[in-house]
């Protein structure tokens, strides 16, 4: 190992080969049949189950709990999966503290609720395990239906669609289809190409098409897309990311999240991957808290995400702050940043003290100095690519218009969650599908 937590710069190599292996290994270990059995046996089966609505896709939670608990974790697949077809991911990376398990009798009653995800995970790689795809096509409609952006809202659309009869072309603009799931997400949540893997098994109901490195607005026009399919989905993220607005930002060792959780989750040995010594994260929510977390476990020696609001403001939650804290990563709030300072590439970024009051933020005059040589910007995506003639309502898509549907974080009046994207892809799949079988 040439390089240390203490090197200084921005170096690859920081750790031994075997603290990389278990650092980036999977951070929340699978339940055995046993454990799924003990931890199925704790759920009430309550009839108006609160968890079943506070899941985005109201996947029946007691019903498929139940049947884990009778030993057919393979009934309990197909049952998450009649309404969330992308399960196995959603049981890995969705925030359940704050919606099923949040809501959970259990957690009312004595602080610890049913584990509903890992048991939506158990339940799911089982049924994956043995090839299961319990699934398939109705007879051919002879409709054409174009899903733009491969990510968990248009694979869910595509797949809905699918089972109707449907023929679909997914067109992706990057190389590999998943979206967040594939790019933006902490690398010990999804480990062992499982984003991909979950891909490949959509796939098998067959009728889907994917077409990767094509772009929306370079390579094709919606125009072209209304004209040639009989509808039209639109699920294309948000692929801009909200500048800082402050002096300096564009000083080398500067860089977007999201950048770097990508370059992170494709990487075949992060060994490679060069990290800073002080790591400065500027954001509060989900990104945020990934950037820093891995940070820390490539070997930065020390890691600060600072928010410009209070803690009760920060949109990653209560479990993901204390999972940062407990890598060893410092949280400050109430600050925002004021300029990057350095001579060609960050060496520090200065910060003002503000105040959230009814007149919004306020900046103190009142300042301190954080050392960076690496500065990542958590602070926001925004949509970008969208073509004009839709309407775009709070920075996003407005809704269906005509022929075309929209779904996922690009489209406007849901929470940017995985498990929000697909309820919404599938949602529109529905009502797709009966506007066309009208016609």
């Amino acid at each position: 190992m040439t390089n240390s937590p203490l090197t200084p710069g921005i170096v690859p190599g920081r750790l031994p080969a075997a603290a990389y292996c278990q650092n980036f290994a999977d951070h929340e270990p699978p339940l055995d049949a046993h454990e799924a059995r003990v931890a199925a046996d704790r759920c009430y089966f309550c009839h108006d189950a609160p968890c079943i609505t506070a899941c985005p896709t109201s996947i029946d939670i007691p019903l498929f709990i139940r049947q884990i608990g009778t030993g057919t974790p393979e009934a309990a697949a197909k049952t998450i999966w009649s309404q969330n077809i992308l399960g196995g991911i959603c049981a890995r990376v969705c925030p359940t503290e704050t919606l099923c398990e949040e809501a959970c009798v259990r957690e009312a009653a004595e602080g610890k609720p049913v584990e509903i995800g890992r048991l939506q995970r158990f339940a799911t790689d089982v049924a994956m395990a043995k090839g299961l795809h319990p699934f398939t096509r109705a007879a051919a409609t002879g409709k054409r239906i174009a899903v733009v952006g491969a990510g968990p809202a248009g694979l869910a659309c595509a797949h809905r669609l699918a089972m109707h009869g449907h023929d679909v072309v997914v067109f992706e603009r990057r190389p590999k289809a998943g979206g967040l799931n594939e790019y933006g997400i902490a690398s010990y949540k999804a480990t062992g190409g499982f984003a991909q893997r979950e891909v490949d098994w959509l796939l098998q109901i067959g009728g889907i098409e994917i077409r990767t490195g094509v772009e929306l607005g370079r390579d094709l026009t919606l125009d072209q897309l209304a004209s040639d399919f009989d509808a039209v989905f639109l699920g294309i993220g948000l692929a801009g990311v909200n500048a800082l607005r402050a002096t300096g930002e564009d000083l080398s060792g500067v860089r977007n999240a999201v950048d770097f959780i990508a370059e992170l989750r494709q990487a075949a040995d992060v060994a490679t991957l060069p990290i800073g010594r002080d790591v400065v994260v500027i954001g509060g929510g989900m990104t945020a808290v990934d950037a820093a977390v891995q940070s820390k476990l490539l070997g930065a020696e020390n890691v600060t995400i600072v928010y410009r609001r209070g803690q009760e403001k920060m949109s990653a939650s209560g479990y993901e702050q204390d999972h940062a804290a407990q890598a060893g990563v410092r949280i400050i709030h109430n600050a925002a940043p004021v300029r990057v300072l350095g001579n060609g590439s960050a060496e520090a970024v200065e910060f003002a003290y503000t105040s959230d009051g009814p007149t919004g933020l306020t900046l103190s005059s009142e300042t301190f100095i954080l050392k960076a040589d690496q500065v990542f910007k958590a602070i926001g995506q925004t949509l970008t690519g969208a073509p004009e003639t839709l309407p775009v309502a709070g920075g996003k898509l407005a809704g269906a218009s005509g022929k075309v549907w929209v779904g996922g974080d690009c489209a406007a009046g849901g929470e940017d969650l995985t498990v929000t994207a697909v309820a919404e892809g599938r949602d529109a799949a529905e009502a797709m599908h009966i506007q066309l079988m009208a016609l």
